[in-house]
């Protein structure tokens, strides 16, 4: 029964992994096509809110018939709880990734001041791809203290996210002082590069609750 537990526990973790892929190759793809200025490429994330939900589903479901079958220790209970939050925090951020790509590739145009946008759009981008790469990565962790100093990458990769999206914003802010006839488009490009900003507040969420899953202690709400 354990070495079938134990299958079953590993068969989650790898789901849960291949999720996040799913999302980081979105997010690799539209860093791309930012770095190559060929915003038409975003066309191309072909991550959905509706696949991933699905995916979550099935993963969801065996981790419940897990907690039924097995009725888990303190340690794994914590884990499945964990990995539970993680499937929502996972469909969460890949749908953040989808409205981004989305919704800049619609505002983006050579009338607005792209030389500026992508001057901090890019290393925006940059962050949020490591933060959810450097999350994902804790879930094979066992040693507490990698865990930890990943997660605190993860906190310092939020961090600059924050300041980059607020230097862009007062840049934005001043464009469109200049210019109030592109006032929608360059909101529009704000409201885009909001959600990489989410995409790694989502990533500090999934951090917590694989540190949580692995050493224990208190889940930080985000």
């Amino acid at each position: 029964m354990l070495k079938t537990y134990e299958s079953k526990l590993q068969n989650i973790k790898d789901e849960i992994q291949k999720i996040g892929v799913d999302v980081i190759e979105a997010l690799e793809l539209s860093l791309k096509a930012l770095k190559n200025n060929d915003i038409e490429a975003l066309k191309n994330i072909e991550i959905t809110e509706k696949k991933l939900l699905i995916k979550s589903n099935e993963i969801d479901n065996i981790i419940v018939t897990t907690l039924a079958l097995y009725s888990p220790e303190a340690k794994d209970l914590r884990r499945l709880v964990s990995f539970l939050k993680i499937t929502n925090e996972l469909v969460r951020t890949g749908s953040n990734v989808k409205d981004f790509g989305k919704k800049f590739k619609k505002s983006f145009s050579e009338d607005l001041n792209t030389g500026t946008i992508l001057e901090y759009a890019i290393p925006l981008l940059k962050s949020a791809l490591l933060s959810l790469q450097t999350s994902i990565s804790i879930i094979d962790e066992t040693n507490p203290k990698h865990i930890e100093e990943k997660y605190h990458r993860v906190i310092v990769e939020e961090s600059k996210t924050d300041d980059l999206y607020l230097m862009i914003e007062k840049n934005i802010l001043k464009l469109i002082s200049k210019n109030l006839d592109l006032s929608k488009e360059y909101f529009d490009i704000l409201s885009a590069l909001r959600r990489l900003e989410k995409v790694a507040d989502r990533a500090v969420s999934i951090a917590n609750l694989l540190q949580f899953a692995q050493v224990g202690g208190d889940i930080v709400q985000s």
